[in-house]
């Protein structure tokens, strides 16, 4: 093989080589728009001619993707800008992330492939070639290569055309150093990379990517023959961060990084000249936003007015906020910039600045954001940990990062879960079974080309946490798959010969295999790459061998990787390993690298070490500030946890949620006025360390600073040589009490003042000077400074120019010293001092001025009238919310004064948390009053007053102070301590209270005081007695309180009695109840029971007295409950004999008696009637009852004779009990009431019919008796019994027979039925309507009865008018039959009809059959008979014979009525027969058979 052939490519005149380099530089601009989607579809081909004349095809640019914003962070997760997202570098998603949806990040993994082969494709239609000189044979050679090219993958051909001693990856010769600016400046900079094919460069602010062309005006990126540099102009604040240089190519890819600090040329609000405008703008933001506390999963709102001055048509200042995001929306409307958070996390936990930038200078703001965990839903879990990463990404494995959370929860965190979720579904996958410690977890099994996500879950021994903010989407793939795009063409030569070998070279050892992580669950490994790779990509298999053996083992024997990391899982915690690695390519693997020495598997990482000792310092009401020193050799560290705990408990807050890197925190949202000790914890990625020692306790209370400076330095009084002076006190102190003044003179010549002389040497104590050694008739200034303990303040205003010359008036002079106390919604306390100069009279009184301070001079008006001459004055009736100003005139004989310089404006508001003094008496009776301050500071004190004069004389009260809590108390109460008293605590916003004691109020205290100093026990109720069980008889009473130290004793009649046989006592000191029982009383018992208590101080009396009639009644009652406890040990009765009437007019009595038979005792019942006793064959046994303990004697239908005294009477071993009921005199009327009720309520509304004789009204009723009285009205008038009206009852009916009606019979009739009380009354109008259909009927029956008389005198022989053949009942019935009980009764009834009628009887509506009791017969089809034999009670009812044929059917009615034999007779026969003639109208006399007695019978 000695020919060679030698291939070049032309590139020997200037504009082809600047043609090449703009066609390179097009399609590097091409490449930044290009998704993986377009770069496949979208390209179009450009032939180009070269100088020989050869076409090289290129690809045109492609069209410009819209851009997308996305969140810049640093490498501490801080929010620090947006930027356009381009092109992305080292360990990044570069191409499938350039779009911010999820749905697209998803097509990466498969488009990365065709991008792939893009890049091949576009550099192999950019070569141009020319051939030379060529063999036979080597023609023949690349024929056959040709074809077989377009069966084979251009991986094949590109092997052959690109030797690796060419094309290598990149690499920097000239890295950028990092740089210090001023603020305002500019800076560049510079970097030389090599590599072929020639590298792309990209430059990363922050792991962003900065687009040039996007922001020319910002951004300056160049390269020019391997020389890049990226030029920052105008730097400010936000362009200190790092910035990165990435190199990359086919083969590989390379970065660099430099760190770029700016500083700050000039302070906030300094401001200077805008040419550009004519002004220099002057900022001011108002209306700020605090420290905030939010929760996780709320929304929070950040807000402030900015103020720009002058304003300038057109010119907007520029605000540096947070740029709109899914999570951060801002919105900024010319005054007012919003900074919005949505859905928190402990991520965005952090300071939050805005800045104004405007052409003359800057203004920031800066606010604290909290946020607090989201609520866990199982007590004693951790909370969510936080800044969730992803690291090292590739095909293999991604590592994946967290913070640990600051609250553990009730116990330590054993691990942590970790999840992941394929980026377009919404399934979680868990991916470690075993909980991690290591904040640090290599996430293996993930698919080629697929998008993850990644959440963490902290788990202790109560349970799992909330999972944490989901990480950013992250590409399982190796970065030498991402190539952006294209290669830049070809440059320079290639030579290669016949000789080169068209096989595989097999790669070299790896070199520098080391172990970056080692920790107790997995192990990971990292190496460099084979000088000799051959001419393919390689990888690698991963082999470890046991310490103490020879035997290498193979990790991943199914598929060797192709990342030079790897992480290695399973390994045995404690054992010692070695690893090593091979490479392998198509033509085989090559030799093992250099063993990494023996390597422990644990964890590497150590915890950090405890921090420092915390120092805790005042800084406002609700913050604190804590210092401490930094944990020692930490590596790694992550941040610090802060934790507060009030003095006193034992629980611990979290005083941040998301770890802080410095060594001072501001701990905000604490309780003022609250002890508080802190403690800090470190932590890095292997946990937390131990925490600090407690700090001292700090009082939650703002930290001291020196007074404001002093207003309204006036003149008072002015003689020849000296002048008094005047001013007010500042309006904060800083905290401390002030000390006292320093006042500075100055002379005043010509209009021009000289320099400031000091007056006084020590501070004065009072708001007034007297400026001596002056001279006359020379003008002076002053200026005034307060003192405290903090330091001097500053000089005040100077007062006006004022003459040193002897005043003339003879008005006094304005009042000093004007302050404010007690300010409340709608009142204020104005005091003042007298003026120094009284004019040529002492002062004799003043006048109090007030306005709203936003109304005119004109508006001042008096508070009073008549002239006050106290120095103080309360001012009420002021509207809450409202400003005012006052001032106050002095008055002597001569006239009234000027007015003193203006007090205020004062805001009417009551401070929140405003307590008031309020009196108290101990228990020993010791008045006092309590004044209470929770915002107490270092040196407060409260001062008291009487009447607005500090109390300095003790013999009247005596003042203890303590924690916050002040009692002014009186040494002996009296007229001499009447009136004002007033508390005021120094240190303090004016915080005071005043109580007025009047006389009455003062009465109302000793009152108070005596019963405190002889306290009585208070009963809830007196000595009261009451009857149990046996007869028992217990007293008892109740306290409303007392202590467990409280006694009792038991007096009767003055002697004192203690528990025994006779007595037992019981005292429950938690309920207050004292009981005595007695087990009965005697006649020695008649006397005073008294209960004496003593309780400490307190006693207590309570008494009963048992004498006379009412002790006697008493023992009467003691002794029938013993009887009756006697009674119930043995059969007797829960119920007595009683009688009950049921809805059938059935009499009942009725008794309760306990279960008898039990446990082996056969209880007798007997029942007995006026003394003698029912046998069990006698006929009253039968109505006896007995069901369930239930005794029932049933009565029926009542008469007389059923009157008598009835009893029952139960024995058995145990003993016997009696029940007795009288049914005679008031019981038997008692009876009768309660029937005539039931029977009253039974009645139905009054019906009307209408008949041929007249208009019948009746009313139906369960069951009359003749001793019920009933009586009719008409129109409220009692109607008068007359042949044409009667009254009267049949059977259940009651009636009114009205006969031949008129019109004077219309009108409302009622009918009153007794009732046992006050009678039943039922209503009917017979007006209107219904008398007419009522009087209608009448008269149509009236005519039809004349016909047929009129018939009949016509016709001698009756023909067949089916009027006449009806079935009808024509006689022989009464209408009622009372017969005495056990004897027997025979009723017969004529009937008539043709054809012959069907005959039956009915009782109470229920037909009857014919049997042994009712004997029914039907003779002669004219007589149908019915007789009962032996009737008793139960048979009475109303009873009925129905005839019916087929012209109609008509029933005759009657009443049965049995009453109760006195003569006892039996088996007596009555017969009763009635026959009717038609030709009468009244039914014959009926007899009665029976010998014994006659009975009367309708």
């Amino acid at each position: 093989m000695s020919a060679s052939l030698q291939v070049t490519q032309k590139l020997q005149h200037q504009h082809q080589h600047q043609h090449e380099e703009k066609q390179q530089k097009h399609l590097y601009e091409s490449s930044y728009y290009l998704s993986s989607k377009s770069s496949v579809s979208k390209h179009k081909k450009i032939s180009v001619k070269t100088e020989k004349g050869q076409e090289v095809v290129k690809l045109s640019p492609l069209p410009k993707r819209a851009k997308r914003t996305y969140l810049a962070m640093d490498k501490d997760k801080e929010v620090i800008g947006y930027v356009i997202p381009v092109f992305r570098a080292n360990h990044d998603v570069v191409r499938g992330l350039m779009e911010a949806q999820e749905e697209e990040v998803t097509e990466e993994g498969i488009n990365y492939v065709a991008m792939r082969n893009l890049f091949v494709r576009e550099a192999r239609e950019a070569m141009e070639v020319k051939v030379e000189k060529k063999t036979r044979s080597k023609h023949v050679r690349e024929s056959a290569e040709r074809l077989e090219m377009s069966r084979t993958e251009w991986s094949e051909f590109r092997k052959k055309m690109n030797p690796d001693s060419l094309t290598h990856r990149p690499e920097f010769i000239v890295k950028p150093r990092g740089q210090t600016v001023w603020e305002g400046k500019d800076v560049k900079l510079h970097c030389t990379v090599a590599g072929w094919p020639k590298p792309r460069i990209a430059w990363y602010k922050n792991n962003v990517l900065i687009d040039a062309k996007a922001h020319s005006e910002k951004y300056t990126a160049e390269s020019n023959y391997n020389m890049h540099s990226l030029e920052i102009k105008n730097c400010d604040f936000f362009d200190t961060a790092k910035y990165h240089a990435s190199a990359l190519n086919v083969k590989g890819e390379a970065s660099a990084v430099a760190s770029v600090v700016v500083k700050s040329s000039f302070l906030p609000k300094r401001y200077g000249f805008s040419p550009e405008h004519g002004v220099t703008f002057e900022t001011t933001i108002i209306d700020k936003f605090e420290v905030a506390f939010g929760s996780e999963g709320e929304t929070l709102s950040l807000g402030c007015t900015v103020i720009i001055y002058p304003t300038v048509k057109k010119y907007q200042p520029e605000n540096k906020m947070e740029i709109p995001s899914k999570w951060v929306h801002t919105h900024w409307s010319g005054e007012r910039a919003v900074l919005t958070l949505a859905h928190l996390n402990k991520e965005d936990e952090g300071m939050y600045t805005l800045r104004v930038n405007t052409k003359s200078g800057y203004d920031t703001y800066a606010a604290y954001v909290f946020v607090k965990d989201a609520d866990v839903e199982v007590e004693g879990v951790p909370v969510a940990p936080l800044d969730v990463r992803c690291h090292d990404a590739n095909k293999d494995y991604v590592v994946v990062t967290w913070k640990q959370p600051a609250v553990e929860g009730s116990s330590s965190i054993l691990g942590y879960y970790i999840d992941r979720c394929e980026v377009g579904t919404h399934h979680w996958a868990r991916c470690n079974e075993v909980p991690v410690k290591y904040a640090r977890f290599p996430v293996t099994g993930l698919v080629e080309g697929r998008s993850y996500v990644f959440r963490v879950r902290a788990v202790n021994k109560a349970g799992v946490s909330h999972p944490s903010r989901v990480s950013e989407a992250v590409v399982a793939m190796d970065p030498s798959d991402r190539a952006p795009g294209p290669s830049a063409p070809w440059t320079g030569m290639i030579k290669f010969t016949e000789e080169d070998p068209t096989v595989g070279v097999v790669p070299g050892e790896p070199t520098d295999v080391v172990v970056t992580e080692a920790t107790k669950s997995y192990v990971v490994l990292a190496w460099k790459p084979p000088a000799q790779r051959g001419h393919e990509g390689v990888m690698y298999y991963i082999e470890k061998r046991i310490s103490g053996t020879d035997t290498w083992q193979r990790v991943n024997t199914g598929m060797p990787v192709k990342s030079p990391r790897f992480a290695l899982f399973d390994l045995a915690e404690g054992k010692s390993y070695s690893f090593r690695v091979r490479c392998c390519n198509s033509a085989g693997v090559g030799e093992a690298s250099e063993s990494t020495g023996e390597v422990i598997v644990g964890d590497k990482l150590d915890l950090p070490s405890a921090p420092g000792n915390p120092v805790a310092t005042r800084n406002t009401d609700t913050s604190v500030v804590v210092s401490w020193g930094a944990s020692k050799d930490v590596q790694h560290l992550v941040g610090y946890y802060i934790e507060c705990s009030v003095v006193g408990t034992d629980v611990w807050m979290p005083c941040n949620n998301k770890p802080v890197r410095q060594t001072r925190f501001v701990c905000h949202g604490l309780i003022t006025g609250t002890n508080y000790v802190f403690k800090v914890k470190a932590v890095n990625a292997a946990g937390y360390s131990q925490s600090s020692p407690n700090s001292d306790a700090v009082v939650v209370q703002a930290a001291i600073s020196v007074p404001g400076k002093p207003t309204g330095v006036t003149l008072q009084e002015a003689f020849k040589d000296y002048m008094v002076l005047g001013w007010n006190a500042p309006a904060n102190n800083g905290g401390a009490d002030i000390r006292g003044y320093f006042v500075d003179y100055r002379t005043v010549k010509g209009g021009v003042a000289g320099k400031w002389h000091e007056m006084n040497h020590q501070a004065l104590t009072t708001t007034s000077y007297k400026a001596e050694n002056l001279k006359e008739r020379l003008f002076y200034q002053f200026q005034v400074r307060a003192v405290n303990m903090a330091g001097v303040s500053k000089p005040s205003l100077p007062s006006a120019p004022l003459e040193c010359k002897e005043w003339t008036i003879t008005v006094p002079g304005v009042p000093v010293g004007l302050h404010v106390l007690e300010v409340r919604d709608t009142s204020v306390v104005v005091l003042w001092e007298p003026p120094v100069f009284d004019g040529r009279s002492p002062v004799n009184g003043y006048y109090l001025d007030v306005k709203e301070a936003s109304a005119g001079e004109e508006c001042w008006k008096g508070v009073h009238e008549k002239v006050n001459k106290m120095k103080y004055m309360k001012v009420t009736g002021l509207k809450g919310g409202a400003s005012y100003v006052f001032h106050v005139r002095a008055q002597n004989l001569a006239g009234v004064g000027k007015p003193s310089a203006v007090l205020g404006p004062i805001l009417a508001q009551t401070r929140p948390g405003t307590k008031e003094i309020y009196v108290d008496v101990d228990d020993d009776g010791v008045i006092s009053m309590v004044f209470e301050c929770s915002e107490m500071m270092a040196g407060s004190e409260f001062v008291w007053s009487k009447n607005y004069k500090e109390i300095t004389d003790t013999s009247r009260l005596t003042i203890i102070s303590e924690r916050g809590k002040s009692r002014a108390i009186f040494n002996s109460p009296s007229l001499e301590d009447l009136g004002t008293f007033s508390c005021v605590v120094t240190n303090t916003d004016g915080i005071s209270s005043s109580y007025t004691l009047t006389e009455e109020g003062l009465k109302r205290l000793l009152d108070i005081s005596h019963d405190h100093k002889f306290p009585v026990i208070p009963f809830k109720n007196e000595m009261a007695m009451e009857l149990l069980e046996k007869g028992r008889v217990r007293f008892w009473t109740q306290v409303e309180k007392c202590t467990s130290n409280c006694q009792v004793e038991y007096v009767f009649n003055d002697v004192i009695i203690s528990q025994g046989k006779k007595y037992t006592m019981n005292f429950d000191k938690s309920s207050g109840i004292i009981e005595m029982f007695m087990d009965s009383l005697e006649v020695t018992d008649e006397g005073t029971f008294t209960f004496n208590l003593v309780d400490g101080k307190a006693k207590g009396t309570t008494s009963l007295v048992l004498i006379g009639d009412g002790k006697q009644e008493l023992q009467k009652k003691s002794e029938f409950a013993r009887a009756e406890w006697v009674r119930k040990q043995g059969p007797h009765f829960v119920e007595y004999l009683d009688f009950s009437v049921t809805p059938e007019c059935d009499v009942l009595l009725k008794c309760k008696v306990i279960e008898t038979n039990v446990n082996n005792y056969s209880t007798e019942i007997t029942w007995s009637k006026d003394c003698i006793e029912i046998a069990e064959d006698d006929e009253d046994a039968k109505k006896i009852e007995r069901q369930d303990g239930e005794l029932t004697f049933n009565i029926g239908k009542i008469s007389k004779h059923d009157a008598g005294v009835y009893e029952v009477f139960l024995r058995d071993e145990r003993g016997k009990d009696k029940s007795t009921f009288s049914l005679t005199d008031a019981g038997y009327q008692a009876v009768m009431n309660e029937l005539f009720r039931v029977i009253a309520n039974s009645s139905s509304e009054i019906k009307v019919l209408s008949t041929e004789h007249g208009i019948v009204l009746y009313s139906t009723v369960t069951y009359y008796h003749e001793d019920l009285r009933v009586g009719w009205l008409h129109k409220d008038g009692k109607i008068a019994a007359s042949e044409r009206v009667k009254s009267g009852v049949t059977g259940d009916q009651l009636w009114l027979k009205i006969n031949e009606p008129t019109e004077k019979d219309k009108g409302k009739y009622s009918m009153d039925i007794f009732d046992g009380k006050d009678g039943v009354k039922r209503a009917f109008d017979l007006t209107g309507q219904a008398w007419e259909e009522a009087f209608e009927e009448f008269q149509r029956l009236n005519i039809g009865e004349y016909n047929a008389h009129e018939l009949s005198l016509m016709f001698d022989t009756c023909t067949c008018i089916s009027c006449l053949d009806r079935a009808r009942v024509v006689g022989g019935l009464p209408d009622v039959v009372a017969i005495q009980e056990g004897k027997s009764l025979n009723l017969t009834g004529n009937v008539w009809g043709e054809p012959v009628p069907e005959v039956s009887w009915t009782k109470n509506e229920k037909e009857l059959v014919s049997d042994d009791h009712f004997k029914l017969k039907f003779e002669h089809n004219k007589f149908a008979s019915i007789t009962i034999a032996a009737v008793s009670t139960a048979d009475s009812g109303k009873y009925a014979l129905v005839v019916k044929n087929k012209y109609g059917t008509e029933a005759g009615e009657f009443t049965v009525s049995v009453s109760c034999d006195n003569w006892q007779q039996r088996n007596q026969h009555i017969e009763v027969q009635c026959t009717y003639c038609p030709t009468f109208d009244e039914p014959s006399t009926i007899t009665n058979t029976c010998s014994n007695e006659p009975d009367r019978y309708t």
